[in-house]
């Protein structure tokens, strides 16, 4: 019996090798990946390109801290805000959940405790930490976890005026899925999109994007919501950022 802890229920294929956008089991034979390694695997299983810089980096040191500054660490970074926010600054961390629960710290601390609340919507999923299952909005992802963190309030997808119904004296943020999902993929509506951005300007809150599914090229830009025509305030990226590696990222504008 095996020592995972049992989480997941998984396919009964053993997996042998991975490479593009197959999978080979034990006796040899091949499967298409229609999962993509869950919205992690972009550019294929094991992509060269990947492959080579994990080597020369590995090559040089096993790990370097925080505490030195690292250059490839900051070319990504360079680039990342290069093509998502222009000037903005970028805080590298190991999955989506860490990246969102980076950028509602950095919405909070925007205006130093006195407003925390948050809005996310109904059927969205922000990660499995415990304040972004507090975030997510299913309640299957919740049970048996609480208490959770306070200050996450949810409200219809693509129904602005829930939005509006939900904003307080203490709302410091709205969190979204231009595509949610976990809940179905299902897309937001332009007016939507762009309506929240109005009404977080009209009400001085900040607008953070989860692009955690939808970025690196998912939706055939870079970012989903440049398909929108709006500027967030703070988006957030993982899975296929790192091609299957742990890395994520908290691209923040510079007010932030």
């Amino acid at each position: 019996m095996s020592s995972i802890l049992e989480v997941y229920r998984k396919f009964e294929i053993e997996v042998n090798r991975a490479e593009g956008r197959y999978l080979w089991d034990t006796s040899g034979r091949r499967y298409t990946d229609m999962f993509s390694g869950l919205a992690v695997t972009n550019f294929g299983h094991r992509p060269p390109a990947v492959i080579e810089a994990v080597s020369r980096a590995m090559e040089r040191y096993a790990h370097l801290s925080n505490l030195f500054p690292e250059r490839n660490q900051e070319e990504l970074a360079d680039e990342l805000a290069r093509r998502v926010m222009p000037g903005g600054k970028v805080f590298f961390c190991n999955s989506g959940a860490e990246a969102n629960e980076t950028a509602v710290k950095a919405a909070r601390k925007y205006f130093d405790g006195e407003k925390y609340e948050v809005i996310s919507f109904l059927n969205s999923f922000h990660g499995r930490t415990l304040a972004m299952l507090g975030a997510t909005g299913q309640a299957g992802y919740r049970d048996g976890f609480g208490p959770l963190p306070e200050g996450f309030l949810h409200a219809e997808y693509n129904f602005l005026a829930a939005v509006e119904d939900k904003i307080g004296s203490k709302t410091c943020a709205v969190i979204v899925e231009v595509i949610q999902g976990e809940g179905g993929v299902i897309p937001a509506e332009r007016d939507f999109i762009r309506g929240l951005r109005k009404f977080c300007d009209e009400n001085h809150i900040l607008l953070i994007i989860d692009e955690v599914q939808t970025g690196m090229g998912r939706t055939g830009s870079f970012c989903g919501y440049e398909h929108y025509g709006i500027t967030p305030d703070i988006v957030t990226m993982g899975k296929g950022l790192g091609g299957g590696l742990p890395l994520a990222a908290c691209i923040m504008n510079p007010k932030t």
